[in-house]
């Protein structure tokens, strides 16, 4: 049955399919709207006591309860220079070094850092022998995204690519997924060097958008296309740890690389299968 399910992956026409979903989470259906949310909430068992706006009633469009923001104080950020923090509520699919420009999906399976980047030789040495984690939301999750440490934007890619789901089945069986679906790359300058964050597509997953840019996909591309940024002046965007960089407009996942020598060691409770909160050390800084 799992092979099934991921092989109908393969014929689905998931980029319509995606769309269509989209259409329907960005409608303000009235009544028909606050039905689904709820169905959602109970299917899902979302916690809205976190929720700034607990009452299903009050989010006019699905995606507006998807993106919901939390009632302040909900995550706290652990301070202090040398942490960096989790940038997501989730699950930690893999994380570690990266090898011989590599990054381990699930067993059996990599994926190459340069593809991952869009091919770019320029980006890929940034992260030769880094370190990166992912982690996985799913649909129970709060969905915004926020810097793991502070950074000031360089440059943002938009890569064109499937839209494999990106649930620990479907990571554990398709090749090179998170390299071969619809992705965006944030890169940024901190302190200590380079860190991307790249906001991984998926099925169903009917917007990525970033906080300087607003929506980047949909629509979907058909070629590889960079934004480059400046570094200093008053048009230079330095987003501070733990400040929101962006959002799903249903669930995915995300990807964090730091460059070589940066993080000393990640905590101990990080591992493949940790649960991960918004704000929580997820490394130390060398």
């Amino acid at each position: 049955m799992d092979k099934l399910k991921v092989n109908l992956q393969y014929i689905l026409p998931k980029h319509a399919l995606s769309r269509l979903v989209g259409s329907f989470a960005a409608s303000e259906a009235g009544p028909l709207t606050t039905a689904f949310i709820k169905w959602f909430i109970k299917q899902y068992k979302v916690n809205m006591e976190e929720a700034l706006h607990s009452d299903p009633r009050a989010y006019k469009t699905f995606n507006d309860f998807f993106t919901r923001p939390l009632k302040p104080g909900m995550r706290p950020i652990a301070e202090g220079d040398d942490l960096v923090i989790h940038p997501v509520d989730g699950c930690v699919s893999q994380l570690g070094p990266i090898k011989d420009g590599h990054l381990f999906q699930a067993k059996g399976h990599e994926y190459s850092l340069h593809t991952l980047l869009a091919g770019s030789r320029e980006d890929e040495t940034k992260f030769t022998d880094g370190d990166f984690a992912t982690v996985y939301l799913s649909p129970t999750d709060y969905h915004r995204i926020h810097m793991p440490m502070t950074g000031t934007l360089r440059k943002m890619i938009y890569v064109p690519g499937d839209l494999f789901s990106v649930n620990p089945l479907t990571t554990a069986h398709v090749p090179g997924l998170f390299a071969r679906n619809e992705r965006v790359v944030c890169l940024f300058d901190t302190h200590k060097g380079p860190m991307a964050m790249i906001l991984v597509g998926a099925t169903i997953v009917a917007s990525i958008e970033t906080v300087w840019a607003g929506t980047i996909t949909p629509p979907t591309g058909p070629s590889v296309f960079s934004w480059d940024y400046p570094s200093d002046g008053k048009q230079a965007i330095t987003l501070e740890k733990g400040a929101e960089l962006g959002r799903f407009k249903l669930g995915s996942t995300i990807i964090a690389l730091f460059g070589k020598g940066m993080l000393e060691e990640f905590d101990d409770d990080v591992y493949a299968g940790a649960v991960t909160r918004l704000g929580r050390p997820m490394a130390k800084l060398d």
